[in-house]
C-alpha cells in the first residue's frame, strides 16, 4: 500500500504542471456550452468509467448547482454500442457515434491509459473530420492518441491503476475549472 501511495504522490507531483492546461480546457468548454455545443467522451474499461464519470458530473453537478450541461459518454448506450460492434467491428464503436453526435465546435475527450486504443484513436480521427476539438488523457508519452489530439495531458506513472487515479483527479480538475469559468458558486 505504501508503494502505491508513493507512486500516486509522485504522479500527482508530475501531473501538477498540467493544471494551467486543464484550466484552459475548462474555459474553452464553458464557451462551447454557451454556444450550444456539447462534450462527447470515450474510453475502454476503466477509462470508460472515467468518461462516464465526467459526463455524469456535467449532466448532474460537480460541487454546486448549475444547469445540466450536454455531455455524452459514447459507451453508455449499450444498444448502439453492441449494434455497431456487431455490424462494423469494435474499432468503429466510438467513431460511428462521433459521426452521429459530433458537430463542429463540440469537444471529444478521449481517455486511454495506453494511448494506443484503436477504437479511441479512430474516434479522434472521426472528430477531426467533423471539426470537433479533441483532448486526450493518456498514460505515458509518446503515444498515438496524444500525438493525434488537439491537446493532451499524459500521465507519467508506473501502473495503469495510478494513471487511472490521476485521470480521475484531472476530470475533477476540469469540472472545477469549467464551473469557475461558468461563474458557478455555492
Amino acid at each position: 500500500m505504501e508503494d502505491h501511495l508513493a507512486a500516486l504522490a509522485e504522479a500527482a507531483r508530475r501531473t501538477r504542471e498540467s493544471a494551467p492546461k486543464i484550466t484552459a480546457w475548462g474555459r474553452h468548454l464553458a464557451g462551447v456550452f454557451e454556444a450550444g455545443g456539447k462534450l462527447l467522451a470515450c474510453g475502454n474499461g476503466g477509462s470508460a468509467a472515467e468518461a462516464q464519470h465526467l459526463t455524469g458530473e456535467l449532466v448532474g453537478r460537480f460541487r454546486h448547482e448549475r444547469r445540466p450541461l450536454p455531455a455524452i459518454a459514447l459507451h453508455a448506450d449499450t444498444s448502439a454500442t453492441t449494434a455497431i460492434v456487431n455490424d462494423y467491428g469494435d474499432h468503429e464503436v466510438f467513431a460511428r457515434q462521433v459521426h452521429a453526435h459530433g458537430r463542429p465546435g463540440d469537444v471529444l475527450v478521449c481517455l486511454s491509459t495506453s494511448g494506443g486504443s484503436q477504437n479511441v484513436v479512430a474516434a479522434a480521427k472521426a472528430a477531426h473530420e467533423l471539426g470537433v476539438t479533441t483532448w486526450a488523457l493518456t498514460g505515458p508519452a509518446p503515444n498515438p492518441l496524444a500525438a493525434l489530439c488537439d491537446d493532451a495531458v499524459t500521465v507519467e506513472a508506473p501502473t495503469v491503476a495510478t494513471v487511472q487515479e490521476m485521470h480521475l483527479a484531472l476530470v475533477h480538475g476540469l469540472c472545477a475549472a469549467l464551473d469557475d469559468a461558468l461563474g458557478v458558486t455555492a
